[in-house]
């Protein structure tokens, strides 16, 4: 019975179905429907995705191809995350109007602001496309052949398959490449700002509150399409007009229960949950702490000066959060896996999955898939280990090196293709090189080399002797004291002149040369390598998903997310983290003056928010009296679902999902239907902020409130 009953935990689909998963809305009807509607939904599956007439998903946004947004008003209104349109607010912000601190709103269409880069995209319909992606691949013998003949049909399918001239095919692969879908898409590229409360509401608790609950957070920003005169995406013009949807989310504001069904929807990034046990256990004894150490050591360095100086707080807000943000989930990713036993429930599993092998004789097929995940992780540990290091200090965390390696990739381009791509992608390079100069402190990032190059040559394995012969304690001091690539003048110099002129300068450069060293080291004995052996763990992967699928015939598996548009279901519910705790599903503006810290950069609160508290001058957002302002459910959310709408059983807005808790982040490898919540900003908080905190009230009226509960 135990073995049985660690199967379906892990599987969480026969008993816990509605509590994990994500789903492609194209095909909810049947077993999922029918779920949906036991767990208190109203709706139909064609109403949440229809091809022929609006439904939900027409409301629904790929942000910026990162984050999940919902359209919320007939005028192209769109709502996401604060986190999700941060960069933005920051690149708008200087000293003297710093939006990050006071906030923004635009009091007339004329104020909003345009992001040049940023894009918006719908999806139009989804259609699967296996057959034909696998149409003669099962008589190739090789790996490298299978896929090579896979990626000419994605190729020949994307270019065919009919849509209008204004859209794009994209076809991605699920179930490790057992099947394929393609998604006809419409991409905007007019976004512009149109509100965003200050940091000390939409990021409140900051780093120290993420991946937390109980969280009191206006995680929240809005935006609005806009489209030529036709309706169709265009780019950035003053000509431009508020794009009119096919649909919008009615926004409910009759509040949540424990219990209430809910439904996200969005664009989750990437879940593993049927990782072999041999990849969970690198991952979380191997992998993770050497992530989360470099990691640590970047933002001790930045957080000090960040703290000194208001000018480098703004220029490092950004940046800091997005190194922080993967800092805490994988180490709460790690403690949840070790707390829930993952490991060995994965090896549970799998002695499982090779009883039914034998009794379906099928052992010449699917009988030597787990020693052969065996051999192949224990190959691949130091060459998976040495790229994330390689990763994780030279392209993400030093930005110094990050600079180089794409001057790096320059000199690659005109060994391949000549001058001609190379002059091409110079001055592209150049141009884009401003905005990152713009946010660039080079005392800070010596300091975070001189932290991470020494961890770097210390820990690295597979180390080239040139580079283990360097001195960690000389070289930081010889690149940032001599390389131009500390300034954009600087880098603008070295990519004066022709491709000789360019390349005799870059190879002068100390920051270069070294940037280069780790680069030609990677190249030469670690990517190669790591390729080779990861190319058959992934051919090992699809074929142990076709045997799971086979196997174990009743159970519903759903894809991995790979940030395609994707549902999941559940209900507002609390849990139990420890023992002895327990924690309710709702938090209220009281939590918010719980952790009041006055002038603290995480837990100060906005004077004029204080105000109404202290007022208690709630409009008609507040419940008996109380200001909601976050939420947790059973949804199975991952990164990417930032943004995602919270809808209520009839297809309303009734959140705006943001976070996991911590207890639970290991959900993109192991899914537990006790911890794992999502947590999400309740909407009437937003719809509060806007009217009684910001004054907004023409964005208010823009929307359609609704009281489904007392209909």
């Amino acid at each position: 019975m135990r073995i049985l009953k660690l199967l379906i935990v892990l599987l969480s689909f026969p008993i816990f179905a509605q509590q994990g998963g994500m789903w492609i809305p194209s095909m909810l009807q049947g077993m999922n429907e029918n779920e949906m509607h036991r767990l208190g939904m109203k709706i139909n599956a064609q109403d949440i995705y229809d091809v022929n007439n609006s439904s939900i998903k027409d409301a629904i946004i790929h942000f910026d191809g990162g984050c999940t947004s919902e359209i919320i008003s007939p005028k192209g209104l769109l709502l996401t995350n604060h986190h999700c349109g941060y960069g933005e607010i920051q690149s708008h912000s200087t000293v003297e109007n710093d939006y990050l601190q006071d906030g923004f709103w635009a009091m007339s269409m004329n104020e909003e602001l345009p992001n040049p880069g940023m894009v918006a995209t719908l999806i139009v319909s989804i259609h699967d496309v296996t057959n034909t992606v696998l149409e003669g691949v099962s008589q190739l013998s090789s790996e490298s052949e299978k896929q090579k003949k896979i990626q000419d049909n994605i190729s020949r399918v994307q270019t065919t398959f009919p849509k209008e001239a204004w859209q794009e095919n994209k076809i991605k692969t699920f179930y490790e490449g057992n099947q394929y879908i393609l998604f006809v898409t419409e991409t905007f590229k007019d976004i512009r700002l149109v509100g965003a409360p200050p940091s000390s509401i939409g990021k409140f608790g900051s780093d120290t509150d993420n991946w937390v609950w109980p969280r009191h957070t206006g995680d929240f920003s809005i935006f609005r399409i806009y489209a030529g005169k036709d309706n169709k995406p265009a780019e950035y013009s003053k000509d431009n007009i508020p794009y009119t949807p096919k649909h919008f989310l009615p926004v409910s504001i009759d509040g949540i229960a424990e219990g209430d069904f809910t439904m996200v929807f969005g664009f989750p990034g990437r879940t593993q949950e049927y990782l072999p046990s041999f990849a969970v256990e690198q991952i979380v004894n191997t992998l993770n702490p050497a992530k989360i150490e470099v990691r640590d050591a970047a933002l001790k360095v930045q957080d000090g000066f960040m703290r000194k100086d208001q000018a480098i707080k703004i220029q490092y807000a950004s940046k800091y959060a997005s190194v922080a943000n993967y800092w805490k989930k994988w180490i709460g990713e790690s403690q949840g896996l070790k707390k829930s036993n993952a490991i060995q429930l994965k090896k549970d599993y799998e002695t499982e999955f090779l009883k039914q092998v034998a009794k379906n004789g099928k052992q010449a097929q699917y009988g030597n898939l787990l020693s052969s995940f065996e051999k192949n992780y224990s190959a691949i540990n130091d060459y998976a280990l040495a790229r994330d290091y390689f990763i994780e200090v030279a392209l993400r965390n030093t930005e110094l090196l990050s600079a180089g390696f794409r001057l790096y990739q320059l000199e690659q381009l005109y060994k391949a293709k000549g001058e001609q791509a190379f002059n091409d992608r110079k001055d592209n390079t150049i141009k884009s090189f401003e905005s990152f100069y713009k946010d660039y402190n080079a005392k800070v990032d010596e300091k975070v080399a001189e932290k991470l190059v020494a961890l770097y040559l210390e820990k690295s394995p597979l180390l080239s002797s040139e580079l283990k012969a360097l001195d960690k304690n000389k070289i930081v001091s010889e690149v940032y004291s001599k390389s131009k690539l500390t300034s954009y003048n600087g880098l603008k110099s070295l990519l004066e002149g022709d491709a000789n002129k360019v390349l005799k300068n870059l190879n002068k450069d100390k920051g270069y040369l070294f940037v280069k060293k780790l680069a030609d080291n990677f190249y030469a004995n670690i990517g190669p390598k790591y390729d080779e052996i990861n190319l058959e763990i992934g051919a090992l992967q699809r074929e142990y998903m076709k045997a799971q699928l086979e196997m174990f015939p009743n159970g519903r598996f759903f894809p991995d997310a790979n940030s395609t548009l994707r549902i999941t279901y559940g209900q507002v519910k609390g849990y139990n983290p420890s023992d002895a705790v327990y924690y309710e599903p709702v938090t209220h503006l009281e939590g918010v003056m719980e952790k009041y810290v006055p002038g603290d950069y995480e837990f100060d609160v906005p004077t004029k928010l204080l105000d109404l508290i202290k007022n208690k001058d709630y409009g008609q957002y507040a419940e008996n009296g109380k200001m909601p302002v976050c939420f947790i459910a059973t949804n199975h959310t991952t990164g990417g679902n930032s943004g995602s709408p919270a809808l209520d059983a009839n297809g309303n807005l009734i959140g705006l999902n943001f976070d996991r808790v911590w207890e639970g982040t290991m959900s993109d490898i192991h899914y537990d239907p006790e911890i794992c919540r999502n947590i999400m900003v309740d909407i009437r908080y937003v719809l509060f902020i806007i009217d009684k905190y910001a004054g907004a009230k023409h964005l208010i009226e823009e929307m359609k409130l609704a009281h489904p509960k007392k209909m």
